[in-house]
């Protein structure tokens, strides 16, 4: 079994990139000349994901135009939040109803993606069909982040996340999630990280480890810094 369909999330304000983004969108900022949003659409063809569902809302028709121009080789659908965002919750369960698929790997154009995260996607993409499960994160260790400001989400044990006093993973943006873990919810603004918490209490929340270097666009003083390194 495979993913065949991928999420990416670009509903978002970007605010903390103003004024970059008070007129283009975070995901189409650029890093060495390529957008965030195309070097998360190439990892999803690194992958052999042949399907991608976009969600919009802020600056939407300047992505829609991006995409438009692009002409990607894959088969891209935009889906719009509609009249309020929904954040990350209910944008994906938006996304989700508009597919017949089971299950979706979900990404943030926020994480700078490359080629080199193919084989860890795939592991992890492995070990969540293997053992049957409904939702897996990938997380690296938040010494790996470029931006040190960043704290750690979770801890992970025989691969399933906890969250302690102290923790040491940061959630990298990416994850697989099974559609009938949104059973209980409607399309409204709800964030992802109320399922995670519902899963995390039953102990079924699993995690993957990545050790590749992490880059994020948290903030404009880290997007500069960022530009200067890469």
């Amino acid at each position: 079994m495979k993913i065949n369909t991928a999420l990416i999330l670009c509903a978002g304000y970007g605010k903390r990139l103003n004024p970059l983004t008070l007129e283009k969108p975070k995901p189409l900022l650029k890093i060495n000349e390529i957008t965030l949003l195309e070097k998360c659409i190439n990892l999803i063809e690194f992958l052999g994901i042949k399907k991608v569902i976009i969600n919009t809302f802020y600056l939407n028709k300047e992505i829609e135009n991006f995409i438009n121009v692009k002409k990607f080789n894959l088969n891209i659908k935009i889906i719009n939040d509609g009249k309020k965002i929904l954040n990350t919750g209910g944008g994906i369960l938006n996304m989700i109803n508009s597919s017949n698929e089971s299950d979706f790997m979900t990404l943030n154009p926020d994480t700078v993606w490359d080629k080199k995260y193919t084989d860890v996607v795939q592991n992890m993409e492995k070990f969540y069909f293997s053992n049957k499960i409904k939702n897996i994160l990938l997380l690296t260790n938040k010494n790996l982040s470029f931006d040190k400001k960043l704290k750690g989400d979770f801890n992970l044990v025989d691969n399933k996340i906890k969250k302690d006093d102290q923790n040491d993973l940061i959630y990298t943006g990416c994850q697989i999630i099974n559609k009938s873990l949104f059973e209980s919810y409607s399309v409204n603004n709800f964030s992802i990280s109320e399922v995670w918490n519902e899963l995390i209490a039953k102990n079924r929340l699993y995690g993957y480890e990545s050790s590749e270097e992490f880059y994020h666009l948290t903030d404009l003083k880290v997007y500069e810094k960022l530009l200067k390194n890469k």
